[in-house]
């Protein structure tokens, strides 16, 4: 699960409910409420599979 980084939104959001892109520094999905930037970083689990963690404290752009 990830959460809207915007202090005035917060909204949860699933994996599947948000599109991870890069928009040139580095993976991120936009918050659908409020457009805010949230930026994730990609793993590869052992079994192969992509993994998407949210960056705790990366600022808001």
């Amino acid at each position: 699960m990830f959460t809207c980084k915007n202090q005035s939104c917060g909204t949860q959001w699933e994996l599947s409910e948000v599109v991870i892109k890069d928009e040139g520094q580095g993976p991120l999905f936009r918050c659908t409420l409020c457009g805010a930037r949230n930026y994730v970083e990609r793993f590869e689990a052992d079994d192969g599979t992509v993994v998407y963690e949210q960056i705790e404290g990366r600022p808001l752009n």
